[in-house]
């Protein structure tokens, strides 16, 4: 998208007279953090005699919303608008249109071009809403990574869950949702996603048709300080890169000539090992925790993950071995006037094979409900099972506002 044509579009809304802004809100995030990490490390890539082939992620050193090299996620820089029409009888259409920024080069390794890939669309869509819930279609979270954000206190910093300990959250570009109203406190979430021929890694095969090619179902409770929420998510093999280089080999040979017959085999038998390997990515999720009961917060969260990344078997200590994990993290906070003291710890178990556990200790000051400063510290480990080069620990100081 042309950045300029970008910018005349947030201009314009900004300066739009306030009659045309009635029923739309423009909103979002600012996030910037100085951070320091120290990443063990290593080559990833094909060929270490070939930068084109990989990179070297070992790095000691400091970084704005930890840069392209950091570790953690994503500080999720964000600029919408949203709003919504009375249609009468109860109705109302709803729409929203956000888009992710970076502050910082969090993309590339420029240091002076403004980051220039580092817009993306975010939660982007429109729907109808009324006494029987919301129905929405366009780009979302999914009910599972919906499920438990509410327990998450380092939501987008360098302790998140997801970039420490690999809980598995989409966002995905085409969903169609339901979200039910409150029933005291009980509310319901569903979505399917379109194969779009489409896969979770970019590539395209033309098997991805289905419309549930993927789908997530989730259950809330939340009551005062009380919160549960439970998920179940699938994302078919059809969005596996395996399966669409597969299916892709397949139309190679069927059409190949004398010339090319050699090579199409070729294709189709490489990616055949891979494909027959692939399987549904399944996930499970529950968590349950207590919110601001005289200060105090306590979460615990779950996650199994069956066929992990599409893959069925893996290869682990010389056995092929049911490629599924399991991951938990508990979380604890006190928090006491304008200030929160924060802490978690989390373990990622693949079986038969290393795991990986994080901890992260925090501190939260708000200078009001939309302006906090924060201060953490974040260590993961591998154990002797593992790859040492994914260990990495980081401090982080951070200011976030919301408006």
């Amino acid at each position: 998208m042309n950045k300029k044509l970008i910018s005349l579009a947030v201009a314009a809304a900004i300066t739009a007279p306030a009659a045309a802004l009635a029923d739309a809100t423009l909103y979002g995030k600012i996030h910037v953090s100085i951070d320091w990490f120290d990443i063990e490390g290593g080559w990833k890539g094909t060929d270490p005699t070939n930068p084109a082939k990989g990179d070297i992620t070992k790095y000691k050193g400091w970084a704005l919303n930890r840069g392209k090299s950091g570790r953690g996620n994503s500080r999720a820089n964000r600029l919408g608008v949203k709003g919504s029409e009375d249609l009468g009888g109860g109705l109302q259409a709803i729409y929203q249109i956000e888009f992710g920024v970076s502050l910082a080069n969090e993309r590339d390794h420029d240091i002076a071009n403004g980051d220039e890939s580092g817009l993306e669309m975010r939660d982007s869509y429109v729907g109808v809403k009324g006494d029987f819930g919301t129905i929405l279609a366009g780009r979302h979270d999914t009910p599972l990574n919906i499920s438990t954000l509410p327990l998450e206190m380092f939501d987008d910093t360098m302790a998140d869950y997801a970039g420490t300990l690999g809980f598995d959250d989409v966002m995905a570009d085409s969903t169609v949702a339901y979200i039910s109203p409150s029933f005291s406190g009980f509310q319901f979430a569903a979505a399917t996603i379109p194969g779009s021929a489409s896969t979770l890694n970019g590539g395209r095969n033309y098997k991805s048709d289905g419309l549930t090619d993927g789908y997530s179902l989730a259950a809330i409770y939340s009551n005062g300080p009380w919160y549960f929420g439970a998920a179940y998510e699938v994302m078919t093999e059809q969005f596996s890169k395996h399966k669409a280089a597969f299916n892709r080999a397949k139309v190679s040979l069927e059409v190949a000539t004398d010339d090319t017959t050699d090579a199409a085999t070729n294709e189709f038998t490489t990616t055949r090992t891979a494909a027959d390997n692939s399987a549904d990515f399944k996930k499970y999720r529950i968590g349950l925790g207590v919110r601001d009961l005289d200060g105090f917060y306590l979460s615990a969260i779950y996650e199994k993950q069956k066929a992990a990344d599409f893959v069925k078997k893996n290869l682990i200590n010389g056995e092929m071995k049911d490629n599924n994990v399991s991951i938990w993290q508990g979380q604890v906070g006190y928090a006491f006037g304008n200030n929160m003291i924060k802490g978690m710890y989390g373990k990622n178990k693949l079986k038969d094979s290393g795991d990986t556990q994080a901890w992260a200790v925090g501190f939260d000051h708000n200078f009001s409900k939309r302006t906090k400063l924060y201060a953490l510290y974040t260590k993961v480990d591998v154990d002797k099972k593992g790859t040492k080069e994914d260990e990495w620990s980081g401090f982080s100081l951070g200011v976030i506002h919301d408006f």
